[in-house]
């Protein structure tokens, strides 16, 4: 049974679902082929972090698929979000993950935003889902409905421990800047 979050919800996954090792957070979107004639390329990315601080081997994106741990891996990259269903997914096995890593969060972003003059704005049918990679059940959905008009990030959730059980808040807010905002926010390089 898949439980549909609203924007501020959080959820305790470890008593939601004891068994849960491994979760599978999908990416999807459509494009509102109205706002614009140029390429659409979402990516969704993961901030692995302790205490709110990230090392470079803790962005897992496009470029860095796989964590060194084994414990988060990225998918590929969907540079069309076209067809139905995920776009991009990004995997993570909670027994493999360091006991230092507290939080993990979700991000989507616009390659190029700025460049190609696009923005969230553009984008509909968004949306952040867990799957029970032992199961292929659905956990959640979280719809990314909020309007983005100016956005060119969306930190769509993250993935936390608190008291030693696994928790999901579902965030949704929306960021200028893209990429490299998320990134300066955890304390890393753009460049």
């Amino acid at each position: 049974m898949s439980i549909n979050l609203e924007k501020g919800n959080k959820i305790n996954l470890t008593k939601l679902v004891p068994s849960l090792k491994k979760i599978r957070f999908c990416l999807g979107w459509d494009i509102n082929k109205y706002d614009s004639n140029s390429e659409f390329d979402l990516d969704g990315s993961a901030f692995l972090s302790s205490n709110g601080k990230s090392e470079e081997k803790d962005f897992i994106f496009y470029g860095n698929t796989t964590h060194p741990s084994g414990a988060v891996e990225y998918a590929g990259d969907n540079r069309t979000g076209e067809g139905d269903g995920d776009d991009e997914s990004i995997t993570v096995n909670l027994n493999k993950l360091p006991e230092s890593i507290d939080k993990i969060t979700f991000v989507v972003t616009i390659f190029e935003a700025e460049k190609r003059l696009q923005n969230f704005g553009m984008v509909e049918h968004a949306y952040i889902r867990a799957v029970n990679e032992e199961t292929n059940e659905e956990v959640f959905r979280f719809d990314l409905s909020e309007d983005f008009s100016t956005e060119t990030g969306v930190n769509a959730g993250e993935l936390y421990k608190h008291n030693g059980e696994w928790k999901f808040n579902a965030v949704g807010s929306g960021f200028r800047g893209g990429l490299a905002e998320f990134m300066k926010q955890f304390g890393l390089s753009a460049n």
